[in-house]
């Protein structure tokens, strides 16, 4: 029998057998299955996966599976209606430029010269990533059955239902098939931008804000209308009013460990986020890059957004990339409503779908015990650079760390420079002296209140090489006369 129609068949039996088991029961082993049924381990993990996906089956590592408890009906039914009018509105007004500027992306992904330390990257350094795990499932991944062929143009089931569960949280309020699997962060969110806002039309931002969603809005046609910041994250009363100014139906943020302040958004304003943002008809598309990057010893994050919204309004964006290497180009576009097929038929026209050994080599790698681990150790070797790169700032340029904000996940310090610092000066100066920094213009979409650099404490190899960059950004503030204590 052909190995995906016994994969079917198996589901099949499996599914009708449930009824015997109480809800939170555990199942009949793997090995079990596999005697019972004269299948194979494969056909046996493909089978509980489909039924995993399906909400039926839950897994857990070297516990089993076990029946399902149902989940608690919704309070009400979704209502995405009103989709229909956002989509469709497009506000009258100049063309903007397609034009792309990538110079503040490349200034991040950019690898450096020999010998010039890496405060600037936006990737961990080889030795946080996990490169013998990652070898494992993607050796794993090959020889799985049908890995090589065409998959599914929404993404690999397995997939999908983790995504979903991982965005929608443990109440189950996302399923696997509100999820598109995409080539990375940066593509979900360009396909976002793209089938969200009409060309033209205006789109707030936080400010400051990651530049490459900025410039892949440009590069849509869009006008990035900033809205400003502060510790708590996006200023929600300064949010209706560009609502109103600009006429948006969009508004793009980062509410976990934000590029590149590292703000959390308070809870009172995730809120007000979400009522806004109904209030103007509008959606929000929450790039939730770096989840997965939480320091040791720092609170529960809360949830995604899109966990707490019924109605359609959020779009989510998630990645596998931050937290594991810069070529596991592999992450998720959530949405309800409408919306999920423009994202779709977007992304197949763009790109077809991401490619199935990829796709598989994901499946294994968040599946294994190593991925768990691999979370843990990163958690404290971030929060034992950030330290000690807080430690050297506080050390070498005592004027400029007075007022630094230390946040509790990500991998960024965002550090206010003196009135009339020429950012340009400073990161060709400090270049010079061997250590590469990202400036702070890149970060706004118009006009910088003040200067800024953004200091990266995961590009580094170790303690010594942050202490030794910091020690070098100082130099090159002394031969430039900028003020640092």
């Amino acid at each position: 029998m052909q190995e995906r129609s016994s994969v079917a068949d198996l589901a099949s039996i499996l599914r009708r057998d449930l009824d015997r088991y109480s809800p939170g029961e555990k199942l009949p082993s793997s090995r079990a299955l596999v005697e019972r049924h004269r299948v194979s381990p494969v056909t046996v993990s493909r089978a509980l996966a489909e039924l995993v996906a399906e909400g039926l089956v839950v897994t857990r590592p070297g516990a089993g599976a076990f029946r399902a408890v149902p989940r608690p009906e919704a309070p009400r039914p979704a209502d995405t209606s009103w989709q229909e009018i956002a989509l469709s509105a497009e506000a009258a007004g100049d063309q903007v430029p397609r034009s792309v500027d990538a110079s503040g992306v490349l200034a991040t992904i950019a690898t450096p010269a020999p010998g010039v330390i890496e405060l600037h990257g936006g990737y961990l350094h080889p030795d946080l990533q996990p490169e013998r795990a990652l070898a494992g499932a993607l050796a794993r991944a090959g020889r799985r059955p049908g890995a090589w062929g065409r998959p599914p143009v929404e993404g690999v089931p397995e997939l999908r239902a983790w995504f979903a569960r991982e965005i929608g949280g443990p109440g189950g309020a996302l399923a696997a098939s509100d999820v598109l699997v995409t080539a990375g962060g940066q593509s979900a969110l360009t396909t976002a931008l793209r089938a969200v806002a009409a060309p033209g039309a205006p789109v707030l931002v936080e400010s400051p804000t990651y530049p490459g969603m900025l410039s892949a809005a440009r590069a849509s046609g869009l006008r990035p209308v900033p809205v400003p910041m502060d510790a708590d994250g996006v200023r929600t009363d300064l949010l209706a009013d560009a609502f109103r100014a600009s006429g948006a139906r969009l508004f793009v943020c980062q509410p976990l460990f934000q590029n590149p302040t590292g703000a959390v958004l308070a809870a009172e304003r995730r809120r007000e986020v979400l009522r806004v943002a109904r209030a103007a008809g509008a959606f929000v598309v929450e790039d939730d890059f770096a989840r997965r990057l939480l320091h040791d010893g720092a609170p529960v994050p809360p949830p995604t957004l899109m966990a707490d919204d019924r109605d359609g309004t959020v779009v989510h964006v998630c990645s596998l990339t931050k937290p594991t290497s810069p070529s596991l180009r592999v992450g998720a576009l959530a949405a309800r409503g409408p919306v999920l097929d423009r994202l779709r038929a977007i992304q197949v026209v763009d790109s077809f779908f991401v490619p199935g050994p990829l796709q598989e080599t994901a499946v294994e790698l968040v599946g294994s015990p190593a991925w768990t681990r691999h979370l843990r150790m990163i958690s404290g070797e971030l929060v034992a650079r950030r330290d000690t790169m807080t430690a050297a700032l506080h050390r070498y340029l005592p004027a400029l760390a007075g007022g630094l904000h230390v946040p509790p996940g990500g991998y960024l310090l965002w550090l206010r420079l003196p009135d009339g610092t020429d950012e340009a000066a400073l990161t060709g100066a400090a270049l010079r002296a061997g250590v590469a920094v990202a400036d702070g213009r890149p970060y706004f979409a118009a006009e910088p209140p003040a200067p800024h650099l953004r200091l990266s404490f995961a590009s580094a190899s170790g303690a010594a090489e942050l202490t030794e960059g910091v020690r070098r950004l100082r130099t090159a503030c002394d031969a430039l006369g900028i003020p640092v204590g």
